[in-house]
This record gives C-alpha cells, sequence and structure tokens, in this order.
C-alpha cells in the first residue's frame, strides 16, 4: 500500500511539474525572427569561431542585423554565403577559399649525437608549460634564439577542429587539404605566424623574421636574410623586401620559381623542385623535446 502511495505522489508531482513547465513556456515564450532560423539552416554547424563570432548561430544573428557580411563563414564557403544573401535579400558575394601559412621554415634537424644540423637554435632546456602562449613569456621572447619562430608546442594544433596542423621537427605545418581556412589557428598564436593564403601555391617564403640577415644567421639557419636576391631574379616583380624579410605577393607570382633557386638560405620553397639543406648523409631525426637542444 505504502508503495502504491509513493507511486501516485511521484505521478502526481511529475504531471504538476510539467503543467508548470508548459505554463511557463507560453508566458515567457520569446518570438524570434524566422530568418534566423533559415540563416541558421545556411551555415554548417561547426561553431569553429572562424568568422569571429560565437558559434554559427552568433555568426547569423550579427548577418541578420546588418552587423557582418556574408562572407565570413571559411567552411561554408561560397555556398553558405549564397544561401544567406537568398535569405536577407542581399546582393551574393564571392568567397574564395583560404588556407593557413605558417610562416617559418626551422625545422630542427639533429645528427645522431643530437646536435642541431637545421633549423632554428635554442637558448637551452625549456621545462616548463607545453604551451606556446607561455613558453614566448619565458626568458625574453621564449626557449627559442628566434624570437620570430615557431615554438612548436602546438597550441595552434590544439585550436584546430579539422586536424589540419601537426607538429614535424619543432614547427607546426598545415594540411592544406584538411584546412578549412577558419584560422582559429591564428588567433592562438603568439607569434603571429599564421596567415590566411590561396591555397595550391608552388613556391612559398615561410619565414617571418624581420631581424637583420646576420642576427637571423646566427639563430636559424634557414631565416630569410633580406639579400634581395629573389627580388632581383623575379621576373614580374611579385616580391619585396621590407624590413629584411621578402614577401611575395601572390597576385603577380606565376610560380614559375627562379626565386627558389638563388636563396642562398635555401628557403624559398618551390613544391615542383626538390629544394632541401644539403644535410649529406647525416640522417635526420625528429627530437622529442621540441625547441630544446
Amino acid at each position: 500500500m505504502d508503495i502504491l502511495i509513493a507511486i501516485a505522489l511521484l505521478g502526481g508531482l511529475s504531471l504538476a511539474f510539467g503543467l508548470i513547465l508548459a505554463f511557463a513556456s507560453k508566458v515567457f515564450y520569446v518570438k524570434t525572427n524566422p530568418k534566423l532560423d533559415e540563416l541558421n539552416e545556411c551555415l554548417p554547424c561547426a561553431n569553429c569561431g572562424g568568422c569571429g563570432y560565437a558559434g554559427c548561430s552568433g555568426y547569423a544573428e550579427a548577418v541578420l542585423k546588418g552587423e557582418a557580411s556574408l562572407d565570413k563563414c571559411a567552411l561554408g564557403g561560397n555556398e553558405a554565403a549564397q544561401a544567406m544573401a537568398a535569405v536577407v535579400g542581399a546582393e551574393a558575394v564571392e568567397v574564395k577559399r583560404k588556407v593557413a601559412l605558417v610562416r617559418c621554415s626551422g625545422e630542427h634537424s639533429y645528427d645522431e649525437e643530437g646536435n642541431l644540423i637545421a633549423g632554428s637554435k635554442a637558448k637551452g632546456t625549456y621545462e616548463g608549460v607545453r604551451d606556446c602562449n607561455v613558453a614566448a613569456k619565458v626568458g625574453g621572447y621564449g626557449p627559442l634564439s628566434c624570437e620570430y619562430g615557431c615554438l612548436g608546442f602546438g597550441t595552434c594544433v590544439k585550436a584546430c577542429k579539422y586536424d589540419a596542423i601537426s607538429i614535424k621537427n619543432g614547427v607546426a605545418v598545415v594540411d592544406e587539404d584538411l584546412c578549412v581556412g577558419c584560422m582559429a589557428c591564428a588567433k592562438v598564436c603568439p607569434r603571429e605566424l599564421i596567415i590566411p593564403v590561396d591555397p595550391g601555391r608552388n613556391v612559398v617564403i615561410a619565414c617571418h623574421s624581420i631581424a637583420k640577415g646576420v642576427v637571423t644567421s646566427k639563430v636559424c639557419t634557414v631565416g630569410c636574410i633580406g639579400c634581395g636576391l629573389c627580388k632581383k631574379n623575379c621576373p614580374n616583380d611579385a616580391i619585396t623586401v621590407t624590413n629584411n624579410l621578402a614577401v611575395i605577393d601572390y597576385t603577380k607570382c606565376d610560380n614559375c620559381g627562379k626565386c627558389a633557386t638563388v636563396c642562398p638560405k635555401k628557403l624559398i620553397r618551390d613544391s615542383n623542385v626538390e629544394n632541401l639543406p644539403d644535410l649529406g648523409s647525416i640522417p635526420t631525426l625528429t627530437n622529442p623535446e621540441v625547441g630544446m637542444k
């Protein structure tokens, strides 16, 4: 008998609370613009944050209010932009796909004894938190001698929702096939190394050092020294050297690769040509302690 009474009481309470909640939902119901739901359906719902808003719903609301342009969704691309344009009655915009580029070529290579033979040099052994933002504040610009190079602790890797970045020989590397261009990685990089670029480029200058050439040479075997040979040999005037750093204007570059052939540091990469530093017969090893030796 006691069990039946308890069951009846629980059932009554459940019914009462259910009615209260139903009544409250009616009283406190807030009408939403049906276009907001339509805009949300146009987006991939990945909530990557690449648009600069707190998720896809935040971006959709900003678009509806006229506070955001239609070309912010890197993952949705043209399809999402055109769909949203149809919902809000705006002119469709073309969204060109971008991918992330890590402007550092200081991959670490070591000989059999663990001595650095290529890449950026370290100041000493770092035993702190394995996070780029933390390491960048330790010992004056971090554990690397180059204050502009990739710290290699993978903070950008953790920020990428698409597994498009990995750490190889101490430097972050982007897989363009997986990258959607959300640039979440760029937002967490303390060195501001990561920038959006057009995919499929053959020629790349992956360096961010603006130190003088003599300084760069002391801290990294492959850093740009601003010699200007690439600029002088570019037939399309696509390269400029500003603040000791060579930069490619991809609107002018035709991927001829002449700059890569004259670079004394072998920094400029040409995917059509094998262009790696000559390490002879010394094997290349991956150092488990990134940025340390």
